[in-house]
C-alpha cells in the first residue's frame, strides 16, 4: 500500500500583489484607520490622499505629526532593522523599522512575501514628541492596514476622464525627443505605482491632492510652470484641477538629476527641454 501523502496546503504567504490588486488604483487612505492612530489625541488635518499615498495630521497639545501611509517601495534600504512588532501578522509578511530620521519620525514598514514594502511614517511637525509616542502611532497605523487587508478594505481610486491618473508617464518618456536630456541609450523604468518612471537622469512623476505648483511661475510649452532646485535635481512642475473633485488638484513633476554635483542653469535648461516635450502630451482641462 503506497502512504498517501502529506497534505501540504495551509495559509499561502501573503504577496503585496496579492493583498492590494492594482497598484495603479490604490486608495491608501482606505488602509489608514486614523482614529487608531491618533489614540484619543485630536485629528487635525483630514486625510489626503494622493496617487502613491496618505497623508493625516495628529494634535496632541502643543504638538502636531503627520501619519503617512506609503508609498509602495521594492529597492534596497540600508536603513531598515528588524522590528519585535507585537500583532498579529499575515503568513509570509514581515514588519521592519527604519533608522532613518528616527529623532523627529518613526517608520514602519510592512515586507509582503514578493519583496514589496509599505511604508508607514509618523513624524513630528511642531514641537518635539517623544520617539515612544511617535511608534506607538506607527504600530497602530501598522495594525490598521493589516485589518484593512485582512477585510478586504482596500479601496480604489477611479479617474475621471481628461485625469492625469489615467497616464502611462513611461509612455511619455519614451520617445527621442528625450534623448538628450536622459542620456544615450536609456530606456524608461515605471514606478511601482504607475505614476511615476525613471529615464536616465530624467524622471516624471505624477501626484493629486490638496497641492500647488512650487517655485516662481513661467510659461512654458502652454502652460504656467514652477520651477526649483533642490541640491542635484532641478525640477519643472504644473497642475490642473483635478477632474472631477473640486478643491483638489494633480501636479506633473519632471525632474533632471545633476551627476556631477549640485543642479544648476544647465539642468534647468535640461529639465525645461524635457517639459516642452511631455507636456503638450498630457490630457488638457475641459475648456469653459
Amino acid at each position: 500500500m503506497t502512504a498517501a501523502a502529506p497534505d501540504q496546503s495551509g495559509p499561502s504567504p501573503l504577496t503585496a500583489v496579492a493583498a492590494f490588486g492594482d497598484f495603479n488604483t490604490i486608495n491608501y487612505c482606505s488602509l489608514l484607520d486614523l482614529p487608531r492612530v491618533a489614540d484619543g489625541h485630536r485629528i487635525g488635518a483630514e486625510p489626503d490622499s494622493t496617487l502613491e499615498s496618505c497623508r493625516a495630521e495628529i494634535t496632541d497639545g502643543a504638538a502636531r505629526r503627520t501619519v503617512t501611509v506609503g508609498p509602495l517601495a521594492f529597492d534596497a534600504d540600508p536603513n531598515l532593522r528588524p522590528y519585535d512588532y507585537v500583532g498579529v501578522v499575515p503568513d509570509g509578511v514581515g514588519v521592519q523599522q527604519s533608522m532613518f530620521n528616527d529623532q523627529t519620525e518613526c517608520t514602519r514598514t510592512i515586507t509582503f512575501a514578493d519583496g514589496i514594502r509599505l511604508n508607514l511614517t509618523v513624524a513630528d511637525v511642531a514641537e518635539a514628541s517623544t520617539a515612544t509616542t511617535r511608534c506607538r502611532e506607527a504600530d497602530g497605523a501598522v495594525s490598521g492596514v493589516f485589518e484593512a487587508l485582512t477585510g478586504n478594505k482596500v479601496g480604489r481610486l477611479e479617474f475621471a476622464e481628461r485625469s492625469w491618473g489615467r497616464v502611462a508617464p513611461c509612455a511619455l518618456l519614451d520617445v527621442h525627443d528625450l534623448d538628450a536630456p536622459s542620456g544615450p541609450e536609456t530606456r524608461p523604468t515605471a514606478g511601482l505605482s504607475g505614476h511615476s518612471c525613471i529615464r536616465g537622469k530624467v524622471s516624471f512623476r505624477l501626484s493629486s491632492g490638496r497641492t500647488a505648483a512650487d517655485g516662481t511661475q513661467e510659461p512654458l510649452a502652454g502652460r504656467q510652470v514652477g520651477v526649483i532646485i533642490s541640491g542635484a535635481f532641478c525640477t519643472v512642475d504644473t497642475t490642473q484641477p483635478s477632474p472631477g473633485e473640486p478643491g483638489r488638484t494633480e501636479k506633473a513633476e519632471i525632474s533632471v538629476v545633476e551627476t556631477a554635483g549640485t543642479a544648476g542653469a544647465g539642468t534647468c535648461a535640461a529639465a525645461r527641454v524635457a517639459a516642452t516635450s511631455i507636456l503638450p502630451r498630457l490630457p488638457q482641462p475641459e475648456k469653459p
